[in-house]
């Protein structure tokens, strides 16, 4: 009673299926580490052009505060000749006015103290 059909069930073994399971298995495995490969490749092409893009966009900022500082400094120094000038031309009112603001800014510290107090 060997017929094809009894022959084919006799050599489907347990143990064979167990390779097929074992080879598919294997086959997922190898297309699995090729895709994740793929995928570390591009986000790598992508965190190289975030780098390059960041680089870039730090020096843009950088160039721009340094604008800005020196910006700030033609002003100051514009505010500095000013206010020399001034003095130099108006000496007593300067000195009222810089004895005024004093006064102002020990009461605000005065009246901030009593107020932390209470």
């Amino acid at each position: 009673m060997n017929t094809p059909s009894t022959r084919s069930l006799r050599s489907s073994t347990p143990a064979s299926y167990a390779d097929e399971a074992m080879n598919g298995a294997e086959s997922a495995l190898d297309s699995t580490r090729q895709l994740a490969s793929q995928v570390i490749g591009k986000a790598s092409e992508k965190v190289r052009d975030l780098g390059f893009g960041a680089k870039d966009l730090a020096s843009r900022g950088v160039d721009v505060a340094s604008e800005a500082a020196a910006a700030a400094q033609k002003q100051l120094s514009r505010y500095a000749d000013v206010t020399g000038r001034y003095v130099s031309q108006q000496p007593v009112k300067s000195v009222l006015i810089a004895v005024a603001a004093g006064a102002v800014i020990a009461g605000l510290l005065v009246a901030a103290r009593r107020r932390n107090r209470l």
